[in-house]
This record gives structure tokens, sequence and C-alpha cells, in this order.
């Protein structure tokens, strides 16, 4: 029996390091094969987009890697990331180029969007060096013959900056209905449009149109082109902001802050900027009580923040509502910082105004969103400001003056993206 067990021993003296090296080649081949986080296969990155060209949830800030990727499965491609950096005189001249080539019937017709991409291109996208010059350079290569087309054909990110710079500016400039100031109602014209709406006793001879249908006439509209989008508070309402984009916010947790803020007085009208779908209403423990506007392409989400106490927002604002751009939306206020509603936790009467693209709804939520710096824009929207006046002296209510009518609203008050 000994000699029988001596035998046995001798043989697991080979058998055993035999087995433990087979052991571990198969763990290193199951770590380093089976292990889908390691070999990312089919996903490229794009550092134009400064993030993966993927939608199988891989993403630079946070190395997520969907485990079930499939190399057959057609990937689904959109920008993830951009920064709207057009100054203020760039803006402007694009635009005259584009509204009065329109207007004016002129034989080539400008996209102010498509000279801002173009200019983009040059620029690497840092209009800090944008001179006119080089904006008549390329107007004169239109002027010539030549095609954006043509001068475009050759310049690598022109669909990128075009792509970005039209989901900001689509809707602004365009062909619309405005009505003619002649044909306003008597009570209209009448009414006052107070400096402080918190001045009451000085719209005491203002009229309300529920109490009076004498000398009301049909509004007439004529077919104008132009800047149809309008500056977040209304006409004749004094406001200051500065470029605060970007800064550090500490309430809640250290963030951010993705907005432009325009101090004013409590009270102050605060009008749609363009049309479309009331997609949030309510209070929220860092806006305070707030509204988020989505345009109908579901490209851009505009939050107002701040509002009034107590009476935050215009009559009829709720979800799914449909407004049109330069309607009363709501009040400037103070509200917000604070988990208890109505509460006034803003230091400084002012409107949050911010600005979120959305490519691929998955960015509409979660660490990937996308804000943009409006101080340049919010300037040159000073060109189109919506006349308002008081509607009803008992709620401190405004509406606007004017009405325009805009192709892109439905002729109903609600609306579905599924209808």
């Amino acid at each position: 029996m000994f000699i029988k067990s001596f035998k046995i021993s001798n043989k697991l003296k080979y058998i055993l390091p035999i087995s433990l090296i087979l052991v571990l080649l198969v763990s290193i081949y199951f770590a380093f094969f089976h292990n889908s986080s390691t070999l990312p296969t089919s996903v490229t990155p794009d550092p134009l987009h400064g993030i993966w060209q993927s939608d199988g949830n891989m993403t630079i800030e946070n190395t997520t890697i969907d485990s079930q990727t499939n190399e057959n499965k057609e990937e689904k491609k959109y920008i993830k990331w951009f920064e709207f950096n057009v100054c203020y005189d760039a803006l402007v001249k694009t635009a005259k180029l584009d509204v009065d080539s329109h207007v004016n019937g002129e034989a080539i017709q400008y996209n102010w969007i498509e000279l801002i991409s173009y200019l983009a291109c040059k620029y690497g996208n840092d209009f800090s060096k944008f001179k006119q010059k080089d904006l008549d350079t390329l107007v004169e290569k239109l002027k010539s013959g030549q095609t954006m087309a043509d001068l475009t054909k050759d310049l690598k990110n022109y669909s990128y900056y075009f792509e970005g710079y039209d989901a900001v500016l689509h809707e602004f400039i365009g062909e619309y209905q405005k009505e003619i100031a002649e044909s306003t109602t008597k009570n209209v014209q009448n009414s006052q449009n107070a400096e402080n709406v918190e001045n009451t006793e000085n719209i005491e001879n203002t009229q309300n149109l529920e109490n009076s249908s004498e000398g009301v006439k049909k509004p007439q509209f004529e077919t104008t082109y132009g800047l149809k989008a309008f500056h977040p508070v209304a006409k004749n309402y004094a406001y200051s902001h500065y470029d605060d984009f970007g800064n550090s916010r500490s309430y809640g947790y250290k963030r951010l802050h993705f907005g432009n803020d325009l101090m004013g007085s409590i009270g102050t009208p605060i009008v749609a900027v363009e049309s479309g779908i009331i997609e949030a209403v309510g209070w929220n423990q860092y806006g305070g009580w707030r509204i988020g506007i989505r345009s109908f392409d579901k490209k851009r989400y505009y939050y107002y923040a701040h509002l009034r106490k107590n009476h935050p927002y215009a009559e009829g604002i709720e979800e799914g509502k449909v407004v049109t751009a330069g309607d009363v939306i709501g009040y400037l206020g103070m509200t917000g910082y604070s988990t208890k509603e109505n509460v006034n936790n803003i230091n400084v009467p002012h409107l949050h105004f911010g600005l979120q693209l959305i490519f691929d709804e998955v960015q509409k939520e979660g660490p990937n969103q996308i804000w943009v710096d409006l101080y340049d824009l919010v300037d040159f929207l000073k060109k189109n400001r919506s006349e308002v006046f008081k509607s009803n002296p008992k709620t401190k209510d405004y509406s606007r003056k004017y009405q325009i009518l805009d192709p892109i609203v439905p002729t109903t008050d609600y609306y579905s993206y599924n209808s």
C-alpha cells in the first residue's frame, strides 16, 4: 500500500502543475477575449465632434460601452457636441444680407446660416477673428456666379457647422405674416405699456378687452420676410445682462451655469423667443417657477427660469399648449434654490434664459446635454421685441399688442409630436 501511494503522489507531482497552467490560460482567454469593455469594435472616435461617433452608449465623457454591440447593427450618427460662437457683428451682417436680398427680390438670395457656416470653417469656429472683408469676399464670389455648393465642396467641416448653426437659427429668419398696426383694436391702442408693472396706479385708464367689444376691428395682416424670433424681454422694459455662461454654481452641487441671466424688475413680461410647444411647467428646486418650450422640429429646448412668486405664468400657460413667438408666457422674478415651492431664494431678480440643442432624444436628459452661450444672440434679438399691454389689471396679466402668423404654427391650440 505504501508503494502504491507513493506512485500516485509521484504522478500528481506532474499533473497538478499542468492543470494549474491550463486553468491560468483559460482565465486569460476569457479575460481578454470575452470582456466587451476591453475591445470596442466598430466604433471610431470623431475628434471634430469631440465624442464617439456611435450610438452604442459609448462616450468619451464616461467611457461606458454597450455590451450588446452588434457589428451588423446600423449605427445612428448625430452631433454629440457643438459650440455656438458667432459674434454679434457676424449675426447682424449676415442676417442683413439674407433679409435684404429676399425683401428686394435680388437675383442672388443669401442664406445667413450658410454664410455663417462658411465663415466658421474659415475661422475654425473662432469668430473673434471675424472681419468684414472676409464676408465681402464671400459675397463677391457668390455674385460672380459661384454657388455655395462650389465654395464648400472641399471644406471638410462645412456640413458639421451648417447642421450645428442651423439647429440654433433655423426658425429665426423667414417668411411670416405680421399684423398691420392700424388694424389693432381701439382698446389695445388706449392701453398703456407700463414701464414698471408694479406701478398699477398709473394704468387705471386701461380698458379691458373683456369689458368692451365696441370699436373692435378684425386684425389685418401682411406677408413679410425677416426676423421672426423675439427677444425674451418684452419691449419697453429695461434689463441688463452680461456673459455669465459657464460660471460656477454651488447650490445643491457644484456645476456650471448653462444659461444667460437677464436682470430686470419683478413682474417684467417674458415672451416666447420662438414658436413651439410648452413641454414643462411648474416648480424646479434650482430654477424655481420655470417654463420649457420645445421647437416644432424638436431640436431646440428653451428654458425660462426664476419666474415671479405667486403669479409666475401668463394666462393659459400649461403643458402641451402651442405658443407663437412673441407671446407673453410669464413674468420675471427671483424664485428658486429651494425644495419648497414658491420661495424667493435668488438674490437678484432676473430671468435665467437657456437654450439646449437636441440632435437625438438621448441628449435631452443625462450627462451629455448641449447648452449654448446665448449672450450675443440675446443682443442680436434686441432688434425684435414684442410690444405688450395690460390685458387684465386685476391679475396683472399682459398680452402682446401685435400678432404674427407663423407658418410653422399649427391651427390647434394644443399639439402632440405624434399628431
